[in-house]
């Protein structure tokens, strides 16, 4: 049965003004997307953005001015049945010191590099002047990087 899969994501720069993306492996594929998840019944999308930056990253987020929501048709890269509609905000963080990142992408155990049976997730900023659409995979995120990059 087709449904509608609502995601939120942030935008987190640093004082650099790097920008955080996480990079998984999600059923057998690697994907590098900006941090967020999925919106459960009940909450809000800010309520979700706060959640989920918490659960991956550990930090506390303010959730700052909206960015884009999908104006498009998109079916889901995970679920051919579902429309996927995201939603993108800033973020900001008072204090990034416990925030686990890697300068190399896909940093992960070498448990999961040898078995590749774990869902792993690292952390890293790319900086600002190297970020383009190259440098995240789903399709909306590109647009989201695009908007980034030229004020559109």
């Amino acid at each position: 049965m087709a449904q509608f899969n609502i995601r939120v994501y942030g935008v987190l720069q640093n004082k650099d003004k790097s920008i955080l993306v996480s990079d998984e492996f999600i059923r057998g594929e690697y994907y590098t997307k900006f941090p967020g998840g999925g919106l459960e019944f009940g909450e809000g999308t800010r309520e979700c953005l706060k959640r989920e930056f918490k659960e991956e990253t550990g930090l506390d987020v303010t959730v700052g001015h909206h960015i884009y929501t999908t104006d498009f048709f998109q079916i889901s890269a995970f679920n051919k049945t579902d429309q996927i509609i995201c939603v993108y905000y800033w973020v900001h963080a008072k204090d990034l010191s416990a925030l686990k990142t890697s300068q190399i992408p896909f940093d992960f155990s070498q448990e999961h590099k040898l078995h590749k049976t774990s869902v792993p997730e690292s952390f890293r900023f790319i900086d600002w002047h190297l970020l383009n659409e190259a440098s995240v995979t789903l399709p909306i995120d590109k647009i989201v990087v695009n908007i980034l990059k030229n004020g559109q």
